[in-house]
Parts: structure tokens; sequence; C-alpha cells
């Protein structure tokens, strides 16, 4: 479907990939990942496996440093670690990741061999941990964006989860559904607390020409904490299971040792023959649990380092959106990172901007006409001419609502109507250009926190980009904020 349908295109540009760096990397992370997976139970810890990948993974990590120190478009800037703020983002999302991953991959484990439930069954189960996640995260974007205040929520988040691991680790074969559903609300509160605002927290700070790769390198960094997370608690928990189950199995009379590793047939005994079994798993598993509360009181220590700067106009308005928190590492361009961020300026508050738009431009027009001139343009941008019955059509509004605003615009010179169809007059044009000019000051003053200044060739271009689309130069499918704005005004 992708080679058939996505067409080829040409680019004139010719980035320079840091294959150096995505190697040694690679190589780094993969080891430490075998090493701590296979330590103690694949290969003795002090053996030559272990000790070999430890000192390949850890020469890897030094080549990745010396050949970013040189590469031309390194994959992580070592730069930005000369920031604070991003280095104690980076150490709290990979304690964040390691705790949280590294215990969860066990929840569906505990729930089917110690509550004897299926499969599917333990992921519904599972669902409380998810809304605690996704209200806490979308509360704490919400306050972040209001407040401009984020340093209280890692502090929170990685308490809440501590106490939520801890919790975790009191479950055995007697615990109710019910309270087992409160310990995964509390876990997942914590984990959404946390994870939301350490990405908001690297825009907010990063320089423009980092925003890309910093976003990208929180998230890398959360993404091998869960990786060693899952790796480490796995070498544990096959390590206190491997203590414990043989003389479990021992006290299990007529209890065939090939059915214990599969739960749905180890819960088809009778429990009685099976209870020293599942309470073996349940021990291992618990210590897992409890081994984690001390990493997420690592993460409470690293949150007490972090340092709280004010917040951008932009990451104010865009906190509440979960995109960046949960997703997965990627390279977006700068560019894009500004598009989007002013977007969430002009959507969020859409009805504080336009009055100010219009009433600095110096246009003669009413804010009613204001919106037709632009209505106008961007119609004829995008579909070769304006209709009336098209823009009544996209605004859902009978054509006779409209008709008075456009009426005044032929009385005022600005328009043509001929039989419907709608054409700017040069003094109209006119109006359109300053109107443009105005909203490219206005967004440069909601982006005077990003160093962002007339002379600055680079971020004037996103701006202009910016604001044709939203006035309609661009064929767009999204209705333009100020369109919009003007509307409800």
């Amino acid at each position: 479907m992708a080679t058939i349908t996505i067409p080829a295109v040409r680019s004139t540009a010719k980035p320079v990939i840091d294959w150096a760096g995505i190697v040694a990397v690679a190589v780094g992370a993969g080891g430490l990942t075998l090493a701590t997976s296979w330590g103690g139970t694949t290969y003795p810890w002090i053996s030559v496996e272990i000790i070999g990948l430890v000192v390949v993974s850890m020469t890897a990590f030094a080549v990745f440093v010396l050949v970013e120190n040189r590469a031309v478009e390194p994959i992580l800037p070592l730069r930005l670690f000369s920031s604070r703020v991003f280095s104690v983002c980076c150490a709290l999302a990979f304690v964040v990741g390691f705790a949280m991953l590294g215990s969860i991959t066990f929840l569906p484990t505990l729930l089917q061999y110690v509550d004897g439930v299926s499969a599917t069954a333990s992921g519904v189960r599972m669902l409380p941990l998810v809304l605690g996640l996704l209200v806490t995260s979308v509360g704490a974007g919400t306050i972040v964006g209001r407040t401009g205040r984020y340093k209280i929520f890692p502090l929170a988040g990685t308490l809440i989860m501590a106490l939520g691991l801890y919790l975790m680790s009191r479950i055995d074969a007697t615990t109710s559904t019910l309270l087992e559903s409160v310990y995964m609300v509390v876990l997942g509160a914590g984990i959404g607390l946390c994870m939301q605002v350490l990405t908001l927290i690297v825009q907010n700070t990063a320089r423009y020409e980092d925003l890309g790769v910093s976003t990208s390198g929180v998230t890398f960094f959360r993404t091998l904490g869960s990786s060693f997370g899952a790796a480490v608690f796995g070498s544990l928990f096959a390590n206190f299971l491997t203590a414990r189950l043989p003389e479990a199995i021992r006290a299990s009379p007529g209890v065939d040792p090939r059915v214990v590793s599969t739960p749905e047939a180890l819960h088809a005994l009778p429990a009685a023959h099976i209870m020293p079994i599942i309470n073996a798993y349940a021990d291992s598993l618990d210590k897992v649990f409890l081994w984690s509360v001390p990493v997420a009181l690592v993460g409470f220590l690293l949150a007490l380092a972090l340092k709280e700067v004010p917040l951008r106009s932009s990451a104010r308005a865009s906190a509440a959106d979960m995109g960046d928190g949960f997703g997965m590492p990627r390279r977006e361009s700068n560019e894009r990172c500004l598009e989007r961020a002013i977007g969430a300026i002009m959507t969020t508050r859409v009805r504080d901007h336009a009055p100010r738009i219009i009433e600095r431009s110096g246009t003669t027009l009413p804010t009613a006409s204001a919106w037709g001139v632009i209505e106008i343009t961007r119609f004829a941008r995008a579909r070769g001419d304006a209709h009336i019955d098209e823009i009544a059509r996209w605004h859902r509004l009978p054509t006779a609502v409209l008709d008075p605003t456009f009426d005044r615009l032929v009385a005022d010179g600005m328009i043509h109507r001929t039989d419907g169809i709608l054409a700017l007059t040069p003094a109209g044009e006119s109006e359109v250009s300053t109107l443009i000019a105005a909203l490219r000051a206005r967004l440069r003053e909601q982006l005077a926190d990003w160093g962002a200044q007339p002379d600055d060739g680079e971020i004037n271009r996103v701006l202009d980009r910016i604001a044709r689309r939203m006035l309609g130069d661009e064929a767009d499918a999204e209705r333009p904020a100020l369109a919009a704005a003007a509307s409800g005004a």
C-alpha cells in the first residue's frame, strides 16, 4: 500500500545523517539491555559474557560522545546537557520509564497467576491504571497551562508513584479486585503526573534551533529507561521465582511441574493444591514492585533539583496536549515545532487575539468586514474563487446572515460581487495586506520569549508562512483561527 500510494519526491536538501552516532548509541543501549536481562539468569553476573557486554557498551557510549562532538548534524547534540533543566529532565525521564514499564510489565503476570484471570481479563483489569494516568495527565497539563507552575507535579508524581508501587507489592491471593483497582489508580496517577510535564519543561527552556532534538531526546531517555526497567526487573523476577518455585512445587501434591508455567492450566487444578505455587508467584512479583519503590524515590530527589522557569505562552497553550508526553521519539523540524506552538496559542486564545490584531492593524474596516475580506481571500486561494454560498456552508450559516457584511464591503469598494462570486478590489487587497502585517506583529509579540526577533530570517519565514496560511494565502483545509475569532466577535 505504501509503495503504491506514497509519491516519490525528489528533495534538493541533502541532510547529513549521523550514521556513526546511531550505530554507537544502538550498540551501547543494546549491550547494556542484554547484560541486565541475561545477568543472574542466563549467565552469572561475574561471567565473560556479561562483563564483555558491559565493556562493549561502555566503549560504544564513549565512542558516541566523541562522534557527537564532531558530527555535522548529531542525533543528540551534547551541548543540550549544558542545560541543567534538560539534564535533570532526561535523568528523571529515564527513572520514570525505568520504574513505570519495569513494574507495569509484570501486572498482567500478577493478575493471571495470582488472581487466575485470563490474558484478556488481565488487560481489562488494568483499566483503572489507565484511568488514573489519563485523568492526572490532562489535569496536570491544564493546571500548568493556567498557572505556569510545573515543578510540583513531578515532585508529587514520583511520591505518588512510589506509594502506588508499594501498594502493588502488598497484593496477594486474598486481595480483592476493588482494592487492586484502587492501587492501580494510585500508580497510574503518579505516572501521569510525571510523564506529561517533562516534555513540556524541555520545550519551554530549549532554544529554537534545539526544539525538535530536545523533545525527542527526553522521550528517548524515557524509552531507554523503560527498556532497562523491563530487563532489570525481569531478571529480578526470574531470580526470585527460581529461589521459591522448586519448594512450592514440592509442597503441591499431584501438580505436574509442566503446568506451572501456564496460568490457565495451573488454575484448572484445585485451589488447595496450587496455593503454594500461587504464593511463590505472588511473593516474587511483590518483590519486583517493592524494588521499584527506591527507583521512584530517586526520581523524587531528581525532581527536587529541577529548576522552575516561567513558561512561554506557546508552552502554556499546549500544556494539556498529551501527544509529546506519551509519544515515541521522533525527529521533528524546528519550524514544525514552532508552527504547532503558534497554532496552540491562536487556537486556545483565539477570541483574545483577533480583536487586538484588528485594532492594532490600523485597518479602516470594522470587525465583521475584516472577517469578510479574510474569508474571501482564503476561499479564493484554496478553491479558485469565493462564492458566498460556499462560505455560508462552511460556517453552517444561512446565506442571508452573511449578506449584510458582504453588501457593506461592496458599498465600501472593498469587493466586487457578481452572481454570488466575491472578489477583492485593490482597496480590499490592501486591507488584507494590512491585516497580515498585524498578525505577523502579534505572533512576534507572543514569541518574544523564544528570542524571535525581526532580523531572524528563519523565524520570520515561519511567521510569514503561518500568517499566510491562517489568512488563506495558502490552500489549507483548516479554519483560520483569526477568521474564526472575528466571526465569534
